[in-house]
């Protein structure tokens, strides 16, 4: 029976409708089994007469009858309508208890029961989504503890150099003033980078907490406000800057500060590498806003495509106190927090190309 109410249309039922049409087909079934259990009593009374035992059967099968017909009732409705959606939660629960959340449960009844399973797959979802972005965190936390460990070797091992060279030599006046110099200049260098890690260091740390204040602004007056910052930062390098646009003067909801901060290391790093032009291109797309910061310099090297938004790469450039590779990571993770990506390649005409794809909605 419950296999033949599966492939009636009753997947509207609320569980209220359910049981009241359970208990309705119940009712008739039990009636009919009575309504014949009355007719078998009257024919054994025709045919015997009067018997002292057809009545205290009669009424012990009718009683028999209606409890039979409870349960019956209540196995039909557990079978029809919970225990399918119960076996998908109980399942559901072991597995987020074995901490394995690479399932999907869904159920196709739309009463309270679909609606639980529903919810209950939301919630899988979401929890899944939290603990990747948890795990990716701690590996990028790893990674960066990795990376900053690694370079902190060098300067570390030149003042530990330098300091045993002046110890052992300067007390006997091996040294000339001018080596003298010369060691303490490198060590202050070191120094400096030290200090330029610890800073870079804390203000990744910040960055983490930066939360995303939404604004609605048109399209023109953000662009035109990140056009003058890049040429700003275009003419300090000694090179020219050149915008484009791909767009109407749409209402968009950004985070015009955190734009600007991922737009001005996009630049900076752009005209760090350009031979003499930096390019940039705004695209509107249904909700996304797509920067595009391109250069004519020799672009990225094949190590670079992997490596750019890494923290504290610098390819083959170093500037102690000014350049330290966080630019682009810096992008990535503010990217990251408004809902979009980086992407870093070379353009088809040679130089590299940096894209920010932030998360918007575009009114138009």
């Amino acid at each position: 029976m419950v296999k033949l109410m599966n492939r009636l249309p009753l997947k509207r039922f609320s569980l209220l409708q359910s049981f009241v049409l359970v208990c309705m087909l119940t009712l008739i079934a039990v009636l009919a089994v009575i309504t014949m259990e009355f007719a078998w009593a009257e024919s054994l009374r025709q045919r015997f007469g009067e018997l002292e035992w057809v009545l205290p059967s009669l009424v012990a099968a009718v009683l028999l009858t209606v409890a039979s017909g409870i349960v019956a009732m209540a196995i039909i409705f557990y079978r029809w309508k919970l225990k399918r959606p119960l076996e998908l939660l109980k399942q559901a629960s072991e597995s987020i208890s074995a901490n394995n959340l690479d399932f999907r449960i869904s159920y196709d009844s739309q009463d309270e029961m679909g609606e639980l399973v529903t919810a209950f797959e939301h919630m899988r979802s979401q929890l899944e989504k939290n603990v990747r972005t948890l795990w990716r965190s701690v590996e990028e936390r790893k990674q960066l503890n990795a990376i900053f460990a690694h370079d902190l070797r060098t300067p570390l091992s030149v003042l530990k150099g330098n300091a045993e060279l002046l110890a052992t030599y300067l007390p006997e006046k091996k040294l000339s003033e001018e080596k003298v110099l010369d060691l303490i200049h490198t060590m202050n260098l070191h120094i400096v980078r030290l200090e330029s890690y610890a800073e870079a260091m804390s203000s990744i740390q910040k960055l983490e907490d930066i939360p995303v204040h939404r604004q609605s602004m048109d399209a023109f007056s953000l662009t035109a406000l990140l056009n003058d910052s890049a040429g700003q930062i275009a003419r300090q390098f000694g090179k020219r800057f050149v915008p484009s646009m791909e767009h109407d003067n749409s209402a968009i909801h950004v985070d015009p500060y955190m734009v600007m901060q991922i737009f001005e290391n996009m630049v900076a790093n752009g005209a760090r590498y350009a031979a003499s032009q930096v390019n940039v291109r705004y695209d509107m797309e249904e909700g996304s806003m797509k920067i595009t910061v391109s250069d004519d310099g020799p672009g990225f090297s094949n190590e670079a495509l992997q490596k750019a938004a890494l923290p504290f790469y610098r390819g083959e450039m170093w500037d102690a106190t000014e350049h330290r590779g966080l630019g682009l990571y810096v992008c990535k993770m503010l990217c990251e927090k408004h809902e979009g990506s980086l992407q870093i390649q070379n353009g088809p005409n040679g130089g590299g190309s940096v894209t920010a794809n932030l998360g918007t909605r575009v009114d138009k």
